[in-house]
């Protein structure tokens, strides 16, 4: 039997969709026609997919010929309402057909067939790509990227920019002493760098082995590999709602900073630069006020420190600013902003041209990031500047939040600590415990709606940028009815 969602009417209004311009053929609510998720046929395909691939942490098999927007479909024809989207990197929804177009352009057919290694062959059109995409988007103040492979790849290489800029000034010589070329062939120092990076504690930053040493989320994550010894800082662990305790958050901000000023001072080794989320994510969507970031930059800007603001997952578009830090009014842009996940793509924003190495094949692989990939992220970027993707999806946050209001007052307790208010749709809430919250999950998965967690007890919204109001009534209707059976 089909199952379908019905709206709640105290939160229906009427507005122009343009998710409906983009997908006219989106389904209405969720369709859901298995007794349980995954179904039967999404089960049989995992199973045999893990005879060759490792997919213990498959939540079920997609269709993804047939998801259409907001709805991603099964491997058995259900269609679920996606407020995860393969956490969160799908901006613009399932088969976008402006996306579509750019994937069957000349200009994507030739980057694909013709992969590039950038660095030393790139392609006579590559700088227009990025003009015309990543660049067109960069935070204010970055005029100049390098483009990666992932995430973790973004910071990775942002880490060994700091590194490289750092002792650069130390060195202050464009060139290097016998006893270094010799040192770090053997992982010595002088060669090999001492300096580290500073990371704050439930951050994460990738599974890399430089970045995930600056992880610190959870401890499977990290557990059998190798690390450096990097210095970690408290992140403020914030009270809500936000009115009632300002003077208790303030305090708590003001400790943090004094804690991230000490460690520094009194650190054996020299800092080369710091990373920061906007927001953890993986670590259960923590914030922090725009106090405690401007404190973040006075502080290394003081003692000679780079600021590398992790937007991986905060950036373009989600948080109702295109970029999340640009909610902190800092008084100086950060030295470095890394991306991917929305974008499709990956690297870092910056404007020292310091930053970049002087002599070639440092800052150096085999593709150095994927033309293909910086087209898709132009075609990304066109579409949320056309649509005024940001400003509707701040409008969208507040209305979602006001509706989880509504729902966390009347849970009687199992939810808790709701945050992310005029912050577009990055939205987040505690559960009682991580049992509860898993249930409430996979309840919400067998009515339509696929949601995810991070943390021990959180809930996390990564819904596309065309997630509008007809979509929240759908969400907060299943969330609702969902909390009401466990």
């Amino acid at each position: 039997m089909l199952r379908r969602a019905r709206p709640i009417s105290k939160f229906v209004v009427r507005f122009n969709s343009t998710a409906a311009r983009y997908f006219p053929s989106e389904p209405q609510a969720p369709i859901v026609s298995t007794e349980s998720i995954p179904g039967p046929k999404s089960i049989a395909i995992n199973n045999e997919l893990g005879t060759v691939f490792d997919n213990g942490a498959t939540y079920f098999v997609a269709d993804y010929f047939k998801s259409l927007g907001n709805y991603i479909s099964d491997a058995d024809g259900n269609k679920l309402l996606d407020v995860y989207c393969q956490i969160s990197s799908i901006a613009l929804g399932y088969n976008n057909p402006k996306l579509i177009e750019a994937a069957k352009s000349d200009e994507m057919t030739s980057a694909i067939v013709n992969r590039p290694a950038l660095a030393c062959f790139p392609s006579t059109n590559y700088k227009d790509i990025l003009q015309q995409g990543l660049l067109a988007a960069a935070p204010s103040g970055m005029n100049k990227i390098w483009t990666s492979l992932s995430g973790s790849d973004a910071n990775e290489t942002a880490y060994k920019a700091a590194f490289m800029y750092q002792h650069a000034k130390l060195r202050q010589t464009d060139g290097f002493t016998e006893e270094e070329l010799t040192s770090v062939m053997n992982n010595e120092t002088p060669g090999a760098s001492d300096m580290v990076i500073l990371s704050f504690d439930k951050g994460f930053h990738g599974r890399l082995f430089g970045s995930l040493s600056t992880t610190r989320s959870k401890a499977i994550h990290k557990l059998d590999i190798p690390a450096f010894p990097w210095p970690k800082a408290p992140f403020p662990q914030l009270k809500y709602p936000l009115e009632e305790f300002e003077a208790e958050n303030r305090e708590e901000e003001e400790r943090c900073l004094y804690q991230f000023e000490s460690i520094i001072e009194n650190s054996p080794k020299q800092i080369a630069a710091i990373i920061v989320e906007p927001v953890q994510s993986e670590g259960g969507d923590n914030h922090a006020t725009s106090f405690f970031f401007q404190g973040l930059r006075d502080l290394t800007k003081r003692h000679g420190i780079l600021m590398i603001v992790d937007e991986v997952q905060t950036g373009v578009g989600a948080t109702g600013k295109f970029w999340a830090h640009e909610h902190w009014n800092l008084t100086t842009p950060p030295d470095m902003v890394t991306f991917s996940k929305k974008f499709q793509a990956a690297g870092f924003y910056f404007s020292n041209p310091e930053l970049q190495p002087k002599q070639p094949y440092r800052q150096f692989n085999t593709w150095c990031g994927d033309p293909s990939k910086a087209i898709l992220a132009k075609a990304i970027y066109k579409e949320i500047a056309a649509s005024n993707l940001v400003q509707s999806t701040a409008q969208v946050g507040d209305y979602l939040f006001k509706g989880l209001q509504t729902i966390v007052a009347k849970s009687s307790g199992k939810f808790t600590n709701l945050r992310g208010e005029n912050f577009g749709t990055f939205i987040a809430w505690d559960c009682v415990d991580a049992d509860f919250r898993n249930k409430v999950l996979l309840a919400c998965r067998s009515r339509g709606v696929n949601m995810g967690g991070c943390g021990d007890v959180s809930i996390r919204l990564r819904p596309t940028l065309l997630f509008e109001k007809k979509h929240a009534d759908i969400f907060l209707n299943v969330l609702e009815d969902a909390v009401k059976s466990l």
